[in-house]
């Protein structure tokens, strides 16, 4: 549809004496084989009057101010966007005075992009590429590279697209663009540009690790990243983890992660919690007889992961998902190991925002153990325990008015009676049964307190 709308875009741009191009990131993906829904087109030749009342003729136009001649169709995914002149007038991303200009060529539009494989340009009505930059080259090589030393460098914001290019496409930075990316500041990026290139890489690559294995190279962590760079040379157990440091095992475990990002409950959260769960080793390693050791990582590794998922995201329901998961991270594969009684796999499994996910998280960071069979997980077993738990939750189970109907009184304790009576939930206790002991515990605790005055 969005292809149609377009093709009516550029009879009419055709008819006034303009041309009407696909650009950007949609003609790149279509070249690549790869289906994207966000159609990009840009309008030379005529007037910002003019196109405005050729879009008043196909839809209902949208307006991000006429003088940077960007456009859009209300309930289309189109972009439309007039040839203008960039110069930058600060350090931030968006620190640039605009000047459209309907007349500057394809040539001198395509030179404002960031790489050449955005700079490729099809005609809408004739299908014809053009090419100034060669685009089409660096497609087929598999090669992220700037078009001009010069202006790439006024926008911070390309250090990260082009690691995340790199991730989602597989493809390798030109060292002279490299280069060029080891000397930008990024301090002046906003947290939301920073967070739309992060949830790209997490989301679409298949080798996440490549975005910030990018970034290592071009020491370009310590801004954003700066509790991912401290795992660098962070030494783990050999046993455990023969792979290496924590920095390897994290770039390994959000690769395997990304294979399950279509069967968790939130895939963004899920690929964060995956970047974050081993924080807490940079505070707690240590070699005690001769082993090396990151004994409640998990635990005391939070204000780490608090800090790092709050510089990037201020969405609630993420930084809940990860500051409750990650504490979680562990059990699966120890529970799954060690196959105790029912009791401590609901536990578990009561205590995640998402218990499924934990199983599929466990299976992303199952290490590769040498010599031992220890901690090597267990799927089936956890997801058998996990149909278990979701059973005992759905039996009938003591509530506040089975204990007000039972005779006891509502007081400011009501609450830790209603835990003890979870508790039994969670051991398999029937109904019947835990009502009997929760009230029997309710008097207990009661006849405490007033003992004591309380």
């Amino acid at each position: 549809m969005e292809r149609s709308i377009a093709g009516r875009i550029a009879e009419y741009v055709d008819k006034a004496g303009g041309r009407t191009f696909y650009v950007g990131g949609f003609v790149r993906d279509r070249l690549l084989g790869i289906d994207n829904k966000d159609v990009d087109i840009e309008v030379h030749g005529i007037e910002p009057e003019a196109l405005y009342e050729i879009l008043e003729s196909v839809g209902e136009p949208l307006t991000y101010g006429k003088s940077f001649g960007v456009f859009a169709l209300k309930g289309e995914d189109i972009d439309i966007a007039m040839p203008r002149r960039e110069r930058a007038t600060g350090t931030g991303h968006r620190d640039f005075e605009v000047q459209v200009d309907p007349y500057i060529g394809t040539e001198a539009a395509a030179w404002r992009r960031d790489f050449t494989v955005n700079s490729i340009m099809e005609d809408v009505l004739s299908g014809e590429i053009t090419d100034h930059y060669g685009g089409r080259r660096d497609l087929d090589e598999g090669v992220i590279r700037h078009i001009d030393p010069d202006t790439f460098v006024e926008d911070p914001l390309r250090v990260l697209r082009g690691a995340q290019f790199a991730a989602r496409f597989g493809f390798v930075i030109a060292p002279g663009t490299m280069e060029l990316c080891r000397g930008i500041d990024l301090s002046a990026l906003s947290r939301e540009r920073v967070e739309e290139e992060l949830k790209k890489a997490l989301l679409k690559a298949d080798k996440p690790s490549v975005f910030f294995e990018a970034l290592r190279e071009m020491d370009q962590l310590d801004v954003w990243f700066p509790e991912l760079k401290q795992t660098i040379g962070l030494e783990q157990d050999p046993v455990f983890h023969p792979e290496g440091d924590v920095w390897t095992h994290t770039m390994e475990v959000i690769d395997r992660a990304a294979a399950f990002r279509d069967r968790v409950s939130d895939p963004y959260s899920f690929m964060l919690l995956a970047l974050t769960h081993d924080l807490g080793k940079i505070v707690t390693t240590e070699v005690k007889n001769g082993r090396i050791h990151a004994y409640e990582h998990e635990e005391k590794g939070m204000p780490l992961v608090r800090d790092f998922i709050g510089r990037l995201t201020d969405e609630k329901d993420v930084r809940n998902y990860v500051f409750n998961m990650v504490p979680l991270h562990m059990r699966p594969n120890v529970l799954a190991y060690s196959k105790p009684v029912l009791k401590s796999t609901n536990r578990m499994f009561d205590s995640a925002d998402a218990p499924e996910d934990l199983i599929w998280f466990a299976e992303a960071d199952k290490p590769v153990v040498s010599g031992t069979d220890a901690f090597s997980g267990d799927r089936e077993f956890l997801t058998e325990r996990l149909k278990a738990y979701e059973e005992t939750m759905a039996k009938p189970h003591v509530m506040g008015r089975d204990l007000i109907d039972a005779g006891l009184e509502p007081g400011e304790d009501f609450g830790e009676i209603l835990a003890y009576a979870h508790k039994l939930r969670l051991a398999g206790i029937e109904k019947e049964s835990a009502l009997k002991q929760t009230l029997t515990y309710a008097r207990k605790i009661r006849k405490s307190k007033r003992a004591n005055g309380l």
